[in-house]
């Protein structure tokens, strides 16, 4: 009888390691994910930044150039607003097809994705 109780307690004892480390195993790989996701999202912030200088100071350029060719500085600016709102109106009309949905499934294949080791 009391081998039986110590293979018992034996066998509780090995579950509930198991149970721990199982735990345990989860709690980094939840870690290893969000890692992965808030770093990809960093160097994308970063590259949009760094783009979107580019952009202002090219329709800047643009701006002056423009003005320049239609005679008031300003008017190359109102152009360029202009076009400006254009893309936000396209942007803003496409926004799930273009933005929403790539985001999300971009998210959902990081968080799903196996690392090899």
């Amino acid at each position: 009888m009391n081998n039986n109780a110590t293979a018992i307690e034996t066998l509780f004892e090995k579950a509930s390691e198991y149970g721990k480390t199982s735990i345990e195993l989860y709690k980094l790989q939840a870690i290893d994910k969000t890692a992965e996701v808030v770093s990809s999202l960093a160097t994308r912030l970063v590259i949009t930044i760094v783009v979107a200088l580019f952009i202002v100071s090219a329709n800047i350029g643009l701006a002056l150039w423009i003005g320049e060719l239609l005679g008031k500085t300003y008017y190359g600016f109102f152009v360029i607003a202009g076009a400006w709102a254009l893309i936000a109106l396209l942007v803003y009309a496409f926004r799930n097809q273009w933005i929403k949905e790539p985001v999300s499934n971009t998210m959902i294949i990081k968080m799903l994705q196996q690392k090899e080791i």
